[in-house]
């Protein structure tokens, strides 16, 4: 997880220097080719212990190919493409072998993992191919790739797997707290700027950075209060491991890419803010923070109606609210913007909490 902090900040650090449509879809190709591998140890150290030294020493392998991996993120499209590629497709490899070479006493569930692995190494093979071939070609071939792991995930939903909800909810949390974490370092640049300039902190960064930080909050409090734990819950209480390896494929390795994927957006368009607090962001950089924002949000839309069947209607509310307060925001300088956004977050989880908790009294007292 540690060299996934070094990957989302090259992907902000992206971002942030290439703000065009271009740029963005870059940054989620590459995002969704970390992810796939990611996700895979998730299942694998689902499935197999984790204390034992060979898988141990199958997560050291991973965690070292991780760091040039992250490395080369930023030059993925050019030079460090063949490295990039290499060791995105080692890491998946090596997570994969993990959970066939772990389950050997457990037959009917290696038997899915081996037919679900087949695509993954052909997948594998169109990512290396990818890495060698330059300009639209490499593109091509890396979205084959992604849409092959996709379709066998699809596939996958039919089979019987291990599963552990506790595991699940705790990996992924993980990962949103690496992602919190990227609004930070990006967040502290104006700082180590300002302070090595022997500037200062003028009054204007001060109140961007406390507007960050508050923004980082609430993206926290709006995830780890009510649903990562409601989700685990209710994972818990699904029986038979088809019924809770497909929710925890809705749930975690699909809903998890849009809601991890715009804490990163809105980390690069926080980055743009702290450094140019006075300035108007720019187009780019607030359709940046509004995509952010509405994929994080409706992802947790999507995992309560996915988990209860129900509707997540103030965080609705909030997306259609954060587009308008955006798209209209356009002569508002970046600090009374961020302001502006974290009112309405705040607002909405005040909402919300209020909501759930007269309908819990109510139905206590019923």
């Amino acid at each position: 997880d540690l060299t996934f902090v070094f990957a989302f900040s090259r992907l902000v650090y992206l971002l942030v220097h290439d703000p065009t449509w271009g740029g963005v879809g870059r940054f989620g190709l590459l995002f969704v080719m970390i992810w796939f591998p990611w996700s895979q140890f998730t299942w694998s150290a689902n499935a197999v212990p984790g204390n034992s030294r060979p898988v141990r020493l199958l997560f050291m392998l991973a965690t070292v190919v991780s760091i040039p991996m992250a490395g080369s993120v930023t030059s993925a499209f050019d030079d460090g493409g063949p490295v990039f590629a290499i060791m995105v497709s080692v890491i998946l490899a090596v997570a994969l072998f993990t959970m066939i070479a772990g389950l050997s006493t457990e037959p009917e569930v290696r038997a899915a993992a081996l037919r679900y692995s087949v695509p993954n190494w052909v997948a594998i093979g169109l990512m290396v191919a990818g890495g060698v071939v330059p300009g639209q070609g490499r593109v091509w071939l890396w979205l084959a790739a992604v849409g092959i792991l996709l379709v066998g995930t699809v596939r996958a939903g039919s089979s019987e797997w291990l599963i552990r909800p506790g595991h699940f909810a705790e990996r992924h949390g993980l990962l949103v707290i690496v992602a919190l974490g990227e609004v930070i370092v990006a967040v502290g640049l104006p700082v180590v700027d300002n302070l090595t300039e022997g500037a200062g902190l003028p009054a204007q960064t001060v109140v961007a950075l406390v507007a960050a930080g508050v923004f980082a909050v609430l993206l926290w409090w709006g995830y780890f209060d009510r649903p990562n734990p409601a989700l685990e819950h209710r994972h818990s209480s699904i029986v038979g491991g088809v019924a809770s390896g497909r929710f925890a494929r809705d749930v975690y390795t699909y809903l998890h890419v849009p809601l991890i994927g715009g804490i990163i957006l809105s980390a690069a368009a926080l980055e743009e803010i702290t450094l140019h607090p006075g300035d108007t962001l720019s187009g780019p950089f607030r359709w940046m923070l509004g995509t952010g924002l509405a994929g994080y949000l409706l992802a947790v839309v999507g995992a309560i109606a996915r988990g209860f069947g129900r509707l997540a209607l103030e965080r609705l509310v909030a997306t259609v609210a954060l587009a308008a307060l955006i798209a209209a925001g356009g002569s508002l300088d970046g600090v009374v913007l961020l302001v502006a956004v974290d009112g309405v977050l705040l607002a909405m989880l005040a909402v919300e909490h209020f909501r759930v908790e007269v309908a819990h009294r109510a139905a206590e007292s019923a």
